[in-house]
């Protein structure tokens, strides 16, 4: 699914998704957690696949122009995409803090909110991306919150 998808996206912006592209995109759809690019470099190399840094990066690259990875900055690592945004760039991206997995989802609402604030300052915003920590679902089942005193 996440190949086809990026064959589309690809298309649609006039790119070409080579084939270290889609073996990039591979090792980071494979995982529901963020990758860095030396953990690409490592797993393409058990695989037989020995490359440079810079390859990888460029295709990393190529793949966040395409919108089919997005990067998660705190951790300087790179996660597929799973969703159709309507505005690109302006992703609400939730991160387990004990887990690694990481999730998108809708922040309409939010990212109206922060333009008109932006407005009211007069400054005009290109990008935007809003992490959130915490502790998934599963984490949380496991490790459940200390109770808040009253």
């Amino acid at each position: 699914m996440a190949v086809g998808r990026a064959e589309r996206a690809f298309e649609a912006k006039g790119l070409k998704l080579t084939q270290l592209r889609r073996k990039v995109l591979g090792e980071i759809a494979s995982s529901h957690h963020a990758v860095g690019a030396y953990d690409i470099l490592e797993s393409l190399a058990v695989k037989g696949d020995r490359l440079a840094p810079i390859s990888v990066y460029r295709a990393i690259d190529a793949l966040l122009a395409a919108g089919v990875v997005h990067r998660l900055e705190s951790r300087n690592a790179f996660f597929a995409c799973h969703a159709t945004h309507a505005d690109a760039g302006r992703q609400i991206i939730l991160a387990c803090e004990t887990c690694g997995l990481v999730a998108e989802i809708d922040g309409g609402a939010i990212f109206q909110a922060l333009n008109e604030a932006a407005a009211t300052a007069h400054f005009q915003p290109a990008r935007g991306v809003v992490e959130m920590t915490g502790l998934c679902r599963h984490c949380q089942s496991k490790h459940p919150a200390p109770e808040r005193p009253r």
